[in-house]
């Protein structure tokens, strides 16, 4: 452990400065979109008119036979590069490099921890029939997770940009669902499970921060998501 010249340790320091800093701290209230979403999208696998909505926006999709492009497979990162874009430039969000990183980071992993897994258990029949793991959306929730991500960096200070980032998740929902790969309660739960893992990503930052050596300058970490063949996740380096 190591003390500060009050005789405090670093970690108690930095976790008292987080709790005075309402961004990391929990509240119900931004429980409530997410779990909105996540409940419609579990009750379309069952109740009969939900899952007839499902069957008829298809059929209504399919009738226009409209292009198949996968521009989804790149618009459900557009938020958080942005954000890294615009600090570039000046316009600087909530935290710096490091931080944001580490609660990006953990938003795609818990995103990924979530959603994977549930594809394997629910096994619901995707669209096009290519397979079983249709619910929920994964490109949806990494797309909502990234527009959270910039919402909660410039929603203080610049709103309008902050709340760009949907946009672009919305996007990438709806083309979800014009390729035929999900159903509209695949893409709906996706973005609450998505939202969710955001929401939960800035809570546990304060905790994760202390783990990996708070803000001491002889230790130094980098997390970086990282997305390749279709697999996400995080790479992490800790310099001593």
């Amino acid at each position: 452990m190591v003390l500060n010249e009050n005789g405090r340790s670093d970690s108690s320091v930095v976790l008292k400065q987080f709790s005075q800093d309402n961004t990391h701290q929990f509240s119900y209230k931004k429980l409530i979109i997410p779990v909105t979403f996540i409940s419609y999208g579990v009750a379309s696998l069952s109740i009969t008119g939900l899952k007839q909505l499902n069957e008829s926006t298809q059929y209504e999709i399919n009738e226009h036979r409209p292009d198949h492009i996968r521009l989804d497979n790149y618009t459900q990162f557009v938020p958080a590069a942005a954000v890294y874009g615009l600090n570039v430039l000046g316009i600087k969000g909530k935290h710096n490099f490091k931080d944001r990183t580490i609660i990006y980071g953990t938003s795609l992993l818990i995103t990924s921890a979530i959603t994977i897994p549930l594809k394997h258990i629910v096994r619901e029949e995707r669209p096009d029939f290519s397979n079983n793991l249709s619910f929920p959306s994964g490109h949806t929730a990494t797309a909502f997770a990234s527009a959270q991500f910039m919402f909660r960096e410039y929603k203080d200070t610049h709103f309008i940009l902050g709340i760009s980032g949907y946009s672009f998740a919305i996007f990438t929902a709806i083309y979800r669902m014009l390729n035929n790969k999900h159903w509209v309660g695949d893409v709906i739960g996706g973005a609450g499970f998505g939202i969710l893992s955001t929401e939960l990503a800035y809570w546990l930052y304060p905790k994760i921060n202390t783990i990996l050596g708070g803000k001491k300058e002889r230790s130094q970490t980098m997390v970086m998501p990282y997305y390749q063949k279709g697999n996400i996740g995080i790479s992490l380096v800790k310099n001593f």
